[in-house]
């Protein structure tokens, strides 16, 4: 390989295919993907994981750490059992939730440190981009009264090492759904999504705050994960001008200041719905399935001018796929989310 090659991944219920030991449920039980059996879920994964054959991956929705379990502990033993490569995990700060993110790589291609950066803010917050863990504030409606922002999932910031001895700076990002969850009504519904949707973006630009920062000063840069968004995803962004992902991979004229995701550029480009995607959600009520893009791989300046290769592994609208039957199925057994890679030349 002459070149690196990153992945994000979004594993729906990754954690419940593990016990407190971090040991695979690899049986008959019901997975909580619909009519999967725990042994099945993680025998597609196997599948998937080994077919994209990354020297990293940054996972969202991994596996929990908490007092009795441990992400790295759970993702190292999986990757051991499918024979992967990428076979060190790493994280940086727990998540709120059950679901980490988390980074498994090749420890012979790369070296991983969690460096986070900014400053611990106070409970009362800071509009200069704190620490992760920490908090920010933000006028979220515009009422002169900013609000605090705090991420459930604290993005993961790390400084790789590649065994050639290049730098790069990556963050790996996991941003609040939109979704209005426990709304009843019409009225309440939309209400929620909003106030989502304030939130959603406060984040992204406390995110494009710390952005700004490493391409200033000349870092490069990957900033990957699922974002909850995407450009002309719902009906709300006209309401507030820009998507999320607008704004991390940056509104200003500078090209030296702005990210590239050459899927993001598609659909903002798009006049007719043709857009690339990397979910894939049933709705009951509708009896359908609904995609959207919400995983991004945004890279810095210098790297884009390394023409970097992307690609959404997603099993019917790529033909690589469609032509290895195993492959289909496991990435619609998976999850429901498709991996993002991307191949960039003459990273060694």
């Amino acid at each position: 390989m002459t070149g690196l090659r990153l992945a994000t991944y979004n594993v729906e219920w990754f954690n419940a295919l593990f016990d407190d030991h971090g040991r695979l449920l690899e049986d008959r039980q019901p997975s909580s993907r619909y009519k999967l059996s725990r042994g099945e879920q993680l025998g597609a994964l196997g599948v998937v994981f080994t077919a994209l054959d990354a020297d990293g991956i940054v996972i969202i929705e991994a596996p929990d750490t908490n007092g009795k379990r441990s992400t790295v502990r759970a993702l190292e033993n999986f990757a051991r059992t499918y024979g992967l490569r990428a076979r060190k995990a790493i994280i940086g700060y727990p998540s709120e939730t059950e679901q980490e993110i988390a980074f498994l790589y090749d420890p012979d291609r790369l070296s991983a440190r969690h460096d986070p950066k900014g400053h611990a803010s106070t409970s009362h917050g800071s509009a200069e981009a704190p620490r992760f863990d920490t908090t920010f504030r933000y006028d979220l409606d515009a009422d002169s009264i900013s609000e605090t922002i705090r991420f459930s999932k604290p993005p993961l910031e790390l400084a790789l090492t590649t065994s050639g001895g290049t730098r790069l700076r990556l963050i790996g990002v996991h941003a609040k759904s939109k979704n209005p969850y426990g709304a009843v009504g019409r009225e309440a519904m939309i209400r929620l999504s909003i106030e989502n949707r304030r939130k959603q973006l406060a984040q992204c630009l406390w995110l494009r705050q710390r952005v700004e920062a490493h391409l200033l000063a000349r870092e490069s840069l990957i900033v990957l994960g699922d974002f909850n968004d995407g450009p002309g995803i719902d009906e709300f962004e006209k309401l507030f001008g820009h998507s999320g992902v607008e704004i991390v991979l940056g509104t200003t004229p500078d090209p030296a200041l702005r990210l590239t995701d050459p899927h993001a550029a598609m659909a903002l480009q798009s006049r007719v719905g043709l857009a690339p995607t990397s979910a894939r959600f049933y709705l009951a009520p509708q009896k359908r399935f609904f995609e959207a893009l919400l995983d991004f791989i945004m890279v810095s300046p210098d790297l884009a001018a390394k023409t970097p290769d992307w690609r959404i592994w997603h099993p019917f609208n790529d033909p690589r796929i469609m032509e290895i039957p195993e492959l289909r199925e496991a990435l619609l057994q998976g999850s429901d989310h498709f991996p993002v890679t991307v191949e960039l030349p003459d990273v060694i």
